[in-house]
């Protein structure tokens, strides 16, 4: 955690780094709220324009698809030109294509491309949001912001899913789209009104370019390992709804309450991992450590299908608080290793590999899963976190902060 520690060192004397973390919080709220809140509007969205089920798939499916091309390029962006800029402008340009789509009638193929490069213009926040919590905040603080930083997903998903159904219902999908767009304008007015870059250590006349980290393989390393935990994360969200109502005759409305009260548990997992790692002075031993206990969980989860209904319940509210509790870990590490001047770029790439095996999860797991084989898909989902067991580069860390 040394790379950065000048940067944090002048941070952690700013009054105003916690108004800067509720500001990047909010940045990457605004924005979970229109990439996962789309969802919630496809029943709205096939009424209103008269859309097959594929179509309106492939729609939502457009933010997903621009946000993954971009994080990494954005990342870069954030490196040379720093973060409030960064957010500012791709957080605008993202509500006021949104903002397009709300006030007029486009085409499915138009909405694709709104949609598109909405999602590649929001992934401006991933990187540049965590790039200002690693600029003020010190290492010994820096797990709790992240942390703090990271519930923004589960935030963004409680925003849309309270917000746009009952907007849909009353003024129709077009009009409910106004709220993330209006969201994501504001908050990008805040944020280039009031946020701050952190302070830079000034650089050198003729200094050489720094050595790009990717020449080694701790970052590749850190990566895959990131995109293994991913799987067990995305077995529970995309499949405990489903389970519950077909393996355990729930109600969809029971289903979902049980699932929503567990995800808020999750992302105070989050904070105690963020909060764990800055005790202890180190991301990756608690994020391995975390990958054991992901995989005992998902193993429980699997017993619980085969034996009681509440042994199930039990294991799923662990897993969803376990599994989740390394992002933030895996996300604040890239930083520290990568380096101030490689810092956006890695968080960029770690975001990436983790959307990858997020949107490869669901449909693999499904084909192991067909009607009813939940089990074995539970097992076969603790796999992947015992490949990252091995994977995370502890000792690298070490090495590096020795």
């Amino acid at each position: 955690m040394v790379a950065m520690s000048e940067t944090a060192v002048l941070g952690t004397e700013s009054k105003r780094r916690w108004g800067i973390l509720a500001l990047g919080l909010a940045a990457q709220t605004a924005s979970c709220s229109f990439l996962y809140g789309i969802p919630f509007l496809v029943p709205a969205m096939r009424a209103s324009d008269g859309l097959s089920l594929a179509q309106a798939g492939t729609v939502v499916a457009a933010p997903s698809i621009g946000l993954l091309l971009t994080l990494i390029a954005w990342g870069a962006l954030a490196d040379r030109y720093g973060e409030r800029l960064v957010m500012a402008s791709g957080l605008g340009l993202s509500g006021l294509l949104l903002l397009g789509t709300g006030l007029g009638s486009p085409s499915i193929a138009v909405m694709f491309v709104l949609f598109l490069v909405a999602g590649a213009s929001t992934a401006s926040v991933n990187a540049a949001s965590g790039r200002a919590v690693m600029g003020w905040f010190a290492p010994a603080e820096r797990g709790v912001a992240m942390g703090i930083r990271q519930t923004a997903q589960p935030l963004g998903v409680g925003v849309a899913a309270l917000a746009l159904p009952p907007l849909a219902q009353h003024w129709g999908f077009h009009a409910a789209m106004l709220f993330p767009a209006c969201f994501a304008l504001v908050v990008a007015v805040l944020v280039a009104w009031l946020a701050l870059d952190p302070p830079r250590p000034p650089k050198k006349a003729n200094a050489p370019k720094a050595r790009s980290p990717y020449r080694e393989p701790t970052l590749w390393r850190l990566h895959g390992a990131s995109a293994l935990l991913v799987v067990p994360q995305f077995a529970v969200s995309a499949f405990a709804p489903v389970y519950l109502v077909t393996a355990h005759q729930w109600s969809p409305l029971a289903a979902g309450w049980f699932l929503a009260a567990v995800q808020a548990l999750g992302a105070f997992g989050r904070l105690v991992s963020g909060w764990w790692s800055d005790r202890i002075g180190s991301r990756l031993r608690p994020m391995r450590q975390l990958a054991i206990a992901s995989a005992s969980v998902m193993l429980l989860v699997a017993l619980g299908d085969e034996s009681w209904l509440w042994l199930v319940l039990l294991a799923l509210v662990l897993a969803a608080v376990i599994t989740v509790a390394d992002n933030g870990l895996g996300f604040t590490a890239s930083a520290e290793l990568a380096g101030l001047d490689w810092a956006g770029r890695a968080m960029g790439a770690q975001n990436t590999a983790q959307n990858v095996a997020a949107s490869l999860t669901p449909p693999l797991l499904g084909l192991v899963i067909g009607d009813s084989r939940y089990a074995l898909a539970f097992c076969v989902a603790a796999v992947f976190p015992l490949l990252a067991i091995g994977l995370t580069p502890v000792r690298a860390e070490r090495s590096v902060h020795a």
